[in-house]
């Protein structure tokens, strides 16, 4: 595993990321070869140091039933206006360095290894081959991070839950408390935040509603942690990360209550414990 080194250095200070909305986050087919940035500023990268730089990796994977729509898997939910706005906030608020273009690989691919964080979205029906259970046993076990987000309720919990025994029959994963590093290292948040869709959230300003599903009332943050404590799996279930990223653009109220003030501070958190744990 080839990990980074690097120090990140707040440009903004206290909880709040205080960052100017943008009109970015609309449905674009996905395409993995011809990436529309859209209105996300693009930067130059040291091309002797192109390797030392933050990437996004998203994982492709298969589903099964109606959230893989014949099997074809939900992947691409919110790419890549996700990555690509989270990369440009990244640049923009800390000194870390950052690929403006993200990765999408699958399991198997040999560059996994290269990378120390890959993120997995809407894995509600995933259903892992066996030589991916491997390979992701084997990149977690070596230093690598993953991220699972966006599913909701106690059926998707279950089918992950499932996958993941697959990958670590031997481990159990533990709910962290708001106290962990993980929700303290660089923006302290004072409750785990439940980050809704943009038309979820953007009707909560009237109902206060911002669960998605009956049975998905409380946010869950929940870990694999390796055998000196290092979190190897970071599972944010029952909220979406991914669209308070994608759709920071769409409506004002929805960026102000979920992107700025929750969506991008624990992601800037979870990426500073992945790279520097």
């Amino acid at each position: 595993m080839k990990r980074i080194t690097i120090i990140l250095v707040l440009c903004v200070l206290g909880a709040s990321v205080l960052i100017a909305q943008r009109g970015r986050g609309r449905y674009r087919e996905p395409s993995v070869t011809q990436i529309d940035r859209g209105d996300v500023p693009m930067w130059e990268i040291d091309k002797k140091f192109k390797k030392d730089v933050f990437t996004f990796v998203r994982i492709k994977y298969e589903s099964s039933g109606y959230y893989g729509w014949g099997g074809a898997g939900v992947w691409y939910v919110d790419y890549p206006d996700a990555e690509l706005n989270l990369s440009y906030r990244l640049q923009q608020l800390t000194s870390l360095k950052v690929n403006p273009e993200g990765r999408v690989l699958e399991l198997t691919d040999r560059e996994l290894f290269d990378y120390p964080f890959i993120y997995i979205v809407e894995p509600g029906e995933l259903q892992f081959k066996e030589e991916e259970v491997k390979n992701l046993r084997r990149y977690l076990l070596s230093g690598g991070f993953l991220m699972v987000d966006d599913f909701w309720g106690e059926a998707q919990w279950r089918n992950l839950y499932q996958q993941m025994k697959r990958v670590f029959p031997e481990r159990e994963p533990k709910e962290l408390d708001i106290s962990h590093p993980i929700f303290n290292c660089v923006f302290p948040l004072k409750e785990k935040p439940q980050i809704p869709n943009v038309g979820r959230g953007t009707m909560s300003q009237y109902d206060g509603i911002t669960w998605e599903t009956h049975d998905s009332k409380d946010p869950h943050y929940k870990a694999f942690f390796d055998d000196k404590g290092r979190i190897m799996v970071m599972i944010c279930h029952n909220t979406d990360l991914g669209d308070g990223w994608e759709r920071e653009g769409e409506n004002e109220y929805y960026f102000k209550e979920f992107s700025e003030k929750k969506a991008y501070p624990l992601g800037i958190n979870i990426i500073f414990y992945a790279m520097t744990h």
